[in-house]
């Protein structure tokens, strides 16, 4: 299927901002979002969001978001083919640092420093490289919750190119089920575990929420990692609290800051006990125990 590119420069600060609007507006739609360094030493930056179906109705909502930022940009557009839109997301992309963590692709390899848990991942098909605002704030939450209370059993729901399992992983030395309804993305996860040395620790399955024995099997978890999205997360509260621990640690995120009391509440109502609220970008990460 061809789809049309509509794109526009602007700079770092204005670019990071548009990302964040364009996420939360198409978020339903899942379409594609993607930032380009273009000119570092300039400032520039391009940022691209891909449409299909009725483009001109998709542009006039970019108008109107970037009005609603008190933005103005020139779009243009570009016919593109179907393409793989994770691996082109991820052109340009530096590595990113949260906490002792370090993500990076193969080519960044050489800026690993000593003392740093590096996690060298290849996206593929899979959501989840770092550089989004929630898989950050969640590795620095992990390094936090791991290091104070040394879970035995990890689970990360929805675990995409399974970043966090690999964290948990490295960190803990334990072992850890890493679970999507995306079979496309298991594939990338387990070649990232063995791609990052953690194959025997880190387990995958592709299992719908929490629709399959392997959740029996292994459970309860001590700690239970979630960065999915804020009403997926709100209904999958009560098996949360089946499939935890007694005074266990669950880390939820891919939540905005306006859904934060929202998704607390649910979880307050299934005798969880609110502990901390990580801001990133826009977006938040929160620590609750049972």
């Amino acid at each position: 299927m061809t789809q049309t590119r509509l794109y526009f420069t602007a700079g770092k600060i204005e670019a990071d901002r548009i990302f964040a609007a364009f996420e939360a507006a198409f978020e339903d739609e899942g379409l594609p979002i993607a930032i380009l360094e273009i000119d570092e030493d300039r400032d520039i930056h391009e940022v691209s969001l891909y449409a299909d179906g009725d483009v001109d109705a998709v542009e006039a909502r970019v108008r109107e978001i970037l009005a609603g930022l008190v933005l103005s940009r020139p779009i243009a557009r570009e016919p593109v083919p179907d393409i793989d839109w994770v691996t082109r997301s991820l052109e340009g992309l530096k590595p990113v640092r949260a906490g002792r963590f370090f993500v990076h692709g193969a080519h960044d390899r050489r800026k690993r420093h000593s003392g740093e848990l590096a996690i060298e991942i290849e996206a593929g098909l899979a959501f989840g490289t770092g550089h989004h605002g929630t898989t950050a704030g969640c590795l620095e939450m992990l390094e936090q919750v791991v290091r104070r209370e040394r879970p035995r059993n990890a689970l990360d729901l929805g675990t995409g190119s399974a970043v966090l399992a690999i964290a948990v992983a490295k960190l803990a030395h334990i072992p850890v089920l890493a679970t999507d309804i995306d079979p496309v993305a298991i594939k990338v996860a387990a070649a990232n575990a063995r791609l990052n040395h953690v194959k025997a620790l880190v387990g995958t399955v592709t299992a719908w929420g929490f629709h399959h024995p392997i959740f029996a099997a292994r459970g309860p978890f001590d700690l239970i990692v979630a960065n999915i999205l804020a009403r997926p997360l709100m209904r999958l509260a009560p098996e949360m609290a089946r499939h935890i621990a007694l005074g266990g640690s669950i880390v939820l995120s891919g939540i905005l800051d306006r859904q934060r009391d929202a998704v607390i509440s649910a979880y307050v109502g299934q005798r969880f006990r609110h502990v901390r609220t990580l801001h990133r970008e826009g977006w938040v990460t929160i620590h609750l125990k049972r």
